[in-house]
Parts: C-alpha cells; structure tokens; sequence
C-alpha cells in the first residue's frame, strides 16, 4: 500500500498544530508521538484513513476544540473525523475533571468501532512504552508528571484495555497488555510490592 497526498497533507497539518507542543515535561516534540502512533497503525494493517487519524487523533484535544474538528472533516473526510472524534476525550475548554473525562471516553470507547479501537490501542500502547521507558531511566518521579499518578495512570490503561477486548480482534491488544503488565510489574520489582 502507498500513501496519497492526504497522507501527505494531515502530515503536514498535524505538524503545524503541534509545532510548540512537546511530551509531558519534556522536551521532545509532541510530533513524535503522533508519528509513533501511525506507524504502529500502519504497521498494524491500519487503512490510510486509520493512519491519518492516527496523525490527527490528538489535535481536536489539544488543538483547538469544534472548529479544528470542523477542518479535519472538511480537509480529510466524515470517516477520519469520526475516528479523531472518537478519540478524543473532551474538546472543551477548560477540560472538564479528569476522572470524569476518562468515564465518559471509556463508555464511548466501549461502543465504537475496530478502526478507532486500532487508533487507541496504538496510542496507549506509545504512552505505556513511552511512561516504562522514563520509569527505567528516571525512577518513580516519572509518575508525577500524570494528574493521577501511578494508581490513576494504571486504572485507565486497564480499563481501556477492557473496553477495547469489547470490539473485534485488535493486533496491538497483546503487546498493550504486556506493555501495562510490564509498568505493574517493574513496580513491584523495583519497591517490594
């Protein structure tokens, strides 16, 4: 399969409304997330579709709201914007609490579809991958970094990982279930727990 110029485009577009953006306290350019996730899509057997949402699946969260939603449709279609739509968590703002945010995606997540379970699961999977990495580099302070800490951060991954066992067959399902159990995991080993 070879990508088309709307590949080409939410690219770029995706580039542009993430340019100041970087990963949680860090410094790293928020746009290599969005790029680790398509890849994990594609790689994945994703459509073009999947992978241009998978590009743009954080853009209406963190980029504007409605009318960055309103540009992703017009500029790549009903199919991608549903996706992103799916995949987003709240486009309010200020954003509503965060336990209630999650509850709220998760019961949506439950009733969605393979194509954005695929783009969920490619990005929980980065961000546990992501999260493992820094704890083994920078300990437990890494938790810090997320509203919830440790325990919020861990109910939700597995709580997505439950609603996503609710839709067909996902192949990233696996490796996120071993990427959380390997985040509980080093916890223990690390503490005694």
């Amino acid at each position: 399969m070879r990508y088309g110029e709307a590949f080409d485009e939410a690219f770029l577009f995706a580039s542009r409304l993430h340019r100041d953006q970087t990963r949680k306290q860090s410094e790293t350019p928020y746009i290599t997330h969005l790029l680790a996730v398509a890849a994990l899509v594609g790689e994945a057997g994703g459509t073009e579709t999947e992978i241009i949402a998978a590009l743009l699946h954080d853009a209406v969260e963190d980029q504007g709201g409605a009318p960055i939603a309103a540009e992703i449709e017009r500029r790549f279609g009903l199919d991608v914007a549903r996706i992103v739509l799916a995949c987003t968590d709240t486009d309010q703002t200020p954003k509503p609490p965060w336990r209630e945010r999650k509850a709220a995606f998760l019961e949506r997540l439950r009733q969605s579809d393979r194509s954005v379970g695929l783009v969920v699961a490619a990005d929980k999977l980065h961000n546990a991958r992501s999260t493992l990495e820094e704890l083994q580099v920078k300990g437990e302070s890494v938790w810090e970094k997320f509203t919830t800490g440790r325990e919020g951060s861990l109910w939700y991954y597995r709580e997505v990982i439950d609603a996503l066992e609710s839709l067909p067959a996902l192949p990233l399902l696996p490796l996120l279930e071993q990427t959380v159990d390997a985040l509980e995991g080093w916890h223990k080993e690390t503490l005694g727990d």
